[in-house]
């Protein structure tokens, strides 16, 4: 019998976090978006900077990610996750900062600078500010 939600466990290496009867999950593969939902078949996908959405009845849960992999087994989606953030959670002070940082190395680089390392730290910068402002804006 199909069931009408799934568990999703979102694990850092700091954080567990567990959202029961989820009605759908969505995550930023690295070919792009994708959406699971109840009865999803087995799937395994890498994850790249983005944001995760999880969907319940009472809510909807935004998270900031930075990369990792993503596993669907028997209505339970376990991310495995560098770094998740809740929206509400973010220090936009913060990310603003990381921001200006790693713009700066990039506009300015030098032997010093490793410029793939500065272009990922912009990349999570950016992302947060975006999950945040999400916030912000539907409040």
């Amino acid at each position: 019998m199909a069931q009408e939600h799934m568990t999703v466990e979102i694990v850092t290496r700091t954080k567990r976090r567990v959202i029961e009867e989820a009605l759908s999950c969505s995550a930023p593969g690295v070919l792009g978006y994708f959406q699971i939902l109840p009865n999803h078949t087995a799937f395994i996908s890498e994850l790249s900077v983005g944001e995760v959405k999880v969907q319940t009845a009472e809510r909807t849960y935004l998270y900031a990610e930075s990369g990792g992999f993503l596993e669907v087994v028997d209505n339970k989606v376990l991310l495995l996750l560098e770094a998740a953030e809740a929206a509400e959670e973010i220090d936009v002070e913060r990310a603003m900062k990381a921001k200006e940082r790693a713009e700066q190395r990039l506009q300015n680089p030098d032997a010093s600078i490793d410029i793939a390392r500065a272009q990922a730290a912009l990349a999570r910068a950016l992302n947060r500010l975006k999950v945040a402002e999400k916030v912000t804006v539907s409040v």
